[in-house]
């Protein structure tokens, strides 16, 4: 009888040692495989509209539009507003939307990050957008490439 005993112990501590690898070996794969899993795409910080409505700005008929999301508060709006308006032509209406005065209009793009440039074609298509403070030339560059100008 004490060897039938012992014979059971010793099966039930066997089923115990394999059940414990079975599931360290589980946890095991389940990280490997959770390192494996690429990061999620990266989301900007304050994200640029992908659509406008252009009769919410002026000159709705113009080919292409500028549009400078800004604030009294920031620094460098300023310096922004002087380059954005430069880009105004006859096919380019440019536009600041400040956010005191134009507090819907920020509202319904939500706009939480300013300076924000936007650059739409005829259709409101959002074609380039910058975040923060970005050179004349840059602005000129994302336009001409917008409109295929050869460079």
């Amino acid at each position: 009888m004490f060897t039938g005993r012992a014979d059971t112990v010793h099966t039930v501590a066997s089923r115990l040692v394999v059940a414990l690898v079975v599931v360290v070996v589980a946890v095991v794969a389940a990280r490997l495989l959770e390192r494996r899993r690429p990061a999620p795409p990266t989301r900007d910080a304050y994200p640029v509209p992908a659509q406008l409505d252009r009769r919410d700005f002026p000159r709705p008929d113009a080919p292409w539009l500028v549009v400078l999301f800004s604030s009294r508060t920031c620094d460098s709006c300023g310096p922004m507003a002087t380059r954005v308006a430069a880009l105004d032509s006859e096919a380019v209406a440019t536009v600041e939307v400040e956010a005191r005065d134009d507090k819907e209009l920020h509202r319904r793009y939500r706009i939480d990050g300013v300076p924000m440039v936007v650059l739409a074609d005829a259709e409101g298509v959002v074609r380039a957008g910058f975040v923060g403070s970005v050179e004349g030339w840059e602005l000129e560059g994302a336009l001409a490439d917008a409109r295929g100008d050869a460079t």
